[in-house]
């Protein structure tokens, strides 16, 4: 179980990277992230819910459905936030150290939304 445990967090943290970094490279889509439901921040969320699901349905259908859909509206939040925030402050990468910490919680609410919903799979719903 451990191995399971550890192997879903290690794939839904390269999901999480060819979402929000390959995936994620036209303008529309991360330009408009901070204005609320547009197209393209419910696009890029969408990549992450889809890949979150062929991660995670690897091992139940239904935990796969429910963790997409968290995943889904968790980071479509978090984004829309941190773009917000960085719109109030300018702040931008070259100046501001805040943009880089805001950056980096951003990041981390995305890998801890991982281990919530490895959590869940894996612990609770067990």
């Amino acid at each position: 179980m451990q191995t399971t445990i550890l192997t879903t967090l290690f794939l839904l943290f390269v999901k999480h990277f060819i979402c929000d970094f390959p995936l994620q490279t036209w303008p529309w889509m991360y330009h408009n992230k901070g204005i609320y439901m547009h197209p393209g921040g419910l696009v890029h969320a969408a990549t992450h819910g889809v890949g979150t699901f062929i991660v995670m349905a690897f091992y139940d259908i239904k935990v796969a459905l429910i963790a997409a859909i968290f995943d889904f509206l968790v980071h479509y939040h978090i984004d829309w936030a941190k773009m917000n925030l960085n719109a109030r402050f300018n702040l931008k990468a070259d100046n501001s150290e805040w943009f880089w910490i805001a950056l980096g919680l951003d990041q981390l609410l995305h890998h801890a939304t991982y281990f919530i919903i490895v959590y869940y799979a894996f612990i609770y719903y067990n």
